[in-house]
């Protein structure tokens, strides 16, 4: 993950952080033209990660009423709650953290130093903390 401090201009999202927003995303269920528009992704794109997510069983395609509906597994639901915990790790001052993302990782922070909402947001995947 890409993480920088450079106050100056907004960075391009790395990979695993665009599979975390697609399979946050898709966590209750949701069609390709919803994940591909919410995640910021072209339709090209949008395939590439779909089949890699599929092919590691962090996502189902399942197929409700003639439509195909993307699912996130336990499996990528784990995956982005261990992510998370990287992040915590690495205890960033998201304040300062210039990535345009919808998803919000501070619910899994284990401390939470600040007061108000992080510049990055990334999809919060549970409405629980890991504490």
């Amino acid at each position: 993950m890409t993480i920088t401090i450079d106050e100056s201009t907004p960075k391009r999202r790395d990979k695993l952080v665009i599979i975390a927003e697609v399979i946050d995303i898709a966590k209750y269920g949701t069609s390709k033209t919803h994940i591909m528009f919410k995640a910021n992704l072209c339709f090209s794109q949008l395939n590439q990660y779909l089949s890699v997510l599929i092919e590691t069983g962090l996502l189902e395609k399942q197929v409700v009423e003639g439509r195909e509906i993307y699912r996130a597994t336990e499996k990528g639901l784990d995956f982005v709650e261990k992510q998370c915990e990287i992040i915590n790790l690495l205890n960033v001052d998201f304040r300062k953290v210039k990535v345009k993302t919808s998803f919000d990782f501070q619910p899994f922070l284990k401390s939470k130093p600040f007061k108000t909402k992080p510049t990055i947001g990334f999809p919060s995947i549970m409405k629980k903390s890991i504490d």
